[in-house]
């Protein structure tokens, strides 16, 4: 499977074609044959809502996990808070994007999963009712966290156990996914891609990181135009 736009909506159509039904994680019991949608935000607000966009428009929902801490954006920062809520209104859900390794660690992980939901639904002004990790460890993944029955795991053991689990992670499809699609051997699928890496044409991987790591020149120059008057008499941004 490609990493384009393109290639994601043959991807959908397959599995409309095959029977499966897109649910989430809160109604997906009602359905014998199904999938969970699910995208992990790691870098780039503004890919993921290119792929939200393309998701609405072929009638499906997904789940976008964010994350609280991270270099790469700031969701307390308006523009970041504004796309994210966009993202919403298109009809997905937003869920907390859990990092471990933003804590030392003798912290209780499941306390700090709540402490950051509940921040993240103060931010957003918006349900955040799921949780995923990032770069999660052995102890975490094999946990099962129950989380006070409030915050539904992504990483429990019903979506790792009753759920055939496929992932593009670090640009890299770990099994051949349209072909676990077109099998039909597996009743329940729970698919996680990450926006970051799908364009319109295909890219390496090499590319991609290029693209994005090059980009972050325009984007702090339009912050620093955001906290210093008249910054093109200083320097222009094509500079």
């Amino acid at each position: 499977m490609e990493f384009t736009y393109q290639a994601y909506i043959q991807m959908l159509n397959l599995l409309k074609e095959n029977g499966y039904s897109i649910a989430d994680y809160k109604n997906n019991e009602k359905y014998d044959r199904c999938a969970i949608l699910r995208h992990d935000i790691d870098t780039s607000i503004d890919k993921a809502i290119r792929l939200a966009e393309i998701e609405q428009q072929q009638g499906v929902k997904s789940t976008y996990f964010v994350l609280l801490g991270t270099r790469f954006y700031n969701i307390a920062e308006r523009d970041a808070r504004d796309k994210l809520i966009r993202i919403h209104k298109m009809g997905h859900d937003i869920g907390l994007h859990f990092d471990e390794l933003n804590y030392n660690k003798d912290v209780d992980v499941e306390t700090a999963i709540l402490k950051e939901a509940s921040i993240m639904n103060e931010l957003l002004q918006i349900p955040i009712e799921t949780v995923s990790m990032h770069r999660p460890s052995k102890k975490t993944l094999e946990a099962d966290y129950q989380l006070g029955g409030t915050l539904i795991n992504s990483y429990g053991d019903k979506f790792f156990n009753e759920f055939k689990y496929v992932s593009d992670s670090r640009r890299r499809w770990r099994e051949d996914v349209e072909e676990i699609i077109r099998s039909q051997e597996y009743n329940k699928l729970h698919i996680l891609t990450h926006a970051f890496w799908y364009n319109e044409e295909e890219l390496t991987i090499e590319e991609s990181c290029r693209r994005f790591i090059m980009s972050a020149n325009h984007e702090r120059y339009e912050a620093l135009a955001d906290n210093i008057t008249d910054l093109g008499s200083i320097i222009r941004d094509k500079e």
